[in-house]
């Protein structure tokens, strides 16, 4: 299975972590399945930028990123070149990834769900 390093974030995932994820999942998916409650406002819609992460290794393992994606990223906190909508990340069988969740997102209010 692939894994997945999470950096610390310091309401999500203070001390940072390490998962495996089952291929077929959206990293959204595989993190909130992990207890890792990344915002996702749009339902994993790709329609926010709520669950934007940024993959410090395996980016360029990653199939490339969709116009609506992009689209979307150019509003997001903290866009850098490996920015990607963890919605939108298909989990496959050979990638493992390290990923950061940053800090802030442009949502007001914290969803719950």
């Amino acid at each position: 299975m692939p894994t997945i390093k999470i950096l610390p974030h310091p309401d999500l995932c203070p001390e940072g972590r390490t998962i495996e994820a089952k291929p077929g999942l959206s990293l959204c998916e595989a993190l909130l399945e992990a207890d890792v409650e990344i915002e996702h406002a749009c339902a994993m819609s790709c329609a926010c930028t709520t669950c934007h992460v940024i993959v410090r290794d395996g980016f360029d393992d990653l199939p490339m990123s969709g116009d609506d994606e992009d689209d979307l990223l150019d509003m997001a906190w903290g866009l850098t070149p490996q920015s990607r909508l963890s919605c939108q990340v298909p989990i496959e069988d050979d990638t493992d990834l390290t990923i950061e969740i940053p800090r802030y997102t442009i949502n007001h209010a914290r969803e719950e769900h």
